[in-house]
């Protein structure tokens, strides 16, 4: 048996190991480190301890910590703790939906293919838009898509981007968009919202989108009510991202007449960030390039 239960090599697998070799113990393979050069001594550890103590040295020492719990905390840069309804871990640690991973097999994925509908059915219905997907790969992702899909069905190559959208996004956008030879021109916040002067100087029949995120980067609320005349009066889409869990209170920005919005589920409390597309359906459908 091996001395250690969560090492599976018993004795015998290391005399084997070692005869193959040939060699008789495992210092022999040591021999060529000159002795006045090793590690000879003890390392400078506390005594083990049983694990319900262990725990209660470790939670004394978290509790010289200052926390999120006790304290308000304004880090995160759009990640954050939020509340977790305790039925979320009855709900999620049902079987029908953390054992089926992929929905190939409808014998056991029933659960997964329940769960993304209601998932589908929730955005919608919270961004006031006709349909969404069933997750992008992530945030930064989620709006760079956006962005390449208005280029492609405007046939145009310039996206207007708010300063007030978070930065890591924008460089993502500003990513992908490189491939495509589309020009990202960012448009000057005031006050910690969009300036709409700016906003409206630079709109022009070239622009495929105006992207604005609501909240925004600071927690303001844009006027997505003025900025939505902009970008359909010159035939452009309107793209917002938005914070779901907002859009509680806020006015969805669907019914303030936004074309395709985009989000993370993170605020939910789920575990990984999720982040989907709406879509407005128009003119019967989208004309995308392959």
């Amino acid at each position: 048996m091996a001395k250690h239960r969560f090492l599976p090599m018993t004795e015998q697998d290391e005399k084997d190991m070692l005869d193959t070799i040939g060699v008789s113990s495992i210092d022999e393979l040591f021999t060529d480190i000159p002795e006045s050069i090793r590690f000879n001594r003890e390392y400078n550890l506390k005594p083990a301890k049983s694990e319900p103590a262990l725990l209660k040295e470790l939670a004394k020492m978290a509790s010289k910590n200052a926390d999120s719990v006790e304290y308000a905390s304004f880090l995160g840069a759009g990640v954050y703790d939020h509340y977790i309804p305790t039925v979320v871990d009855s709900v999620i640690s049902r079987s029908e939906f953390y054992t089926a991973y992929t929905p190939y097999q409808p014998e056991i994925s029933q659960g997964e293919l329940q769960a993304i509908f209601e998932f589908q059915t929730m955005i919608a219905e919270i961004t006031g838009m006709d349909l969404a997907n069933s997750s992008m790969y992530d945030g930064g992702t989620s709006l760079a898509e956006a962005a390449m899909l208005a280029s492609a069905h405007t046939k145009r190559k310039k996206i207007l981007i708010s300063k007030a959208v978070h930065p890591e996004s924008r460089n993502v956008v500003k990513t992908y968009a490189m491939g495509q030879h589309i020009d990202v021109i960012e448009i000057d916040e005031k006050d910690g919202v969009t300036d709409l002067i700016a906003l409206e100087s630079q709109v022009d029949d070239t622009v495929a989108a105006i992207i604005v995120q609501y909240p925004n980067f600071y927690g303001q609320v844009e006027a997505l009510q003025e900025m939505e005349p902009l970008a359909h009066a010159n035939k452009a889409l309107f793209v917002v991202s938005s914070n779901p869990l907002a859009l509680g209170a806020l006015t969805p920005p669907g019914e303030l007449g936004a074309d395709i919005v985009v989000g993370d589920t993170q605020v939910f409390g789920y575990c990984r960030s999720i982040w989907w597309t709406t879509l407005r359906l128009f003119r019967g459908k989208f004309e995308v390039d392959a």
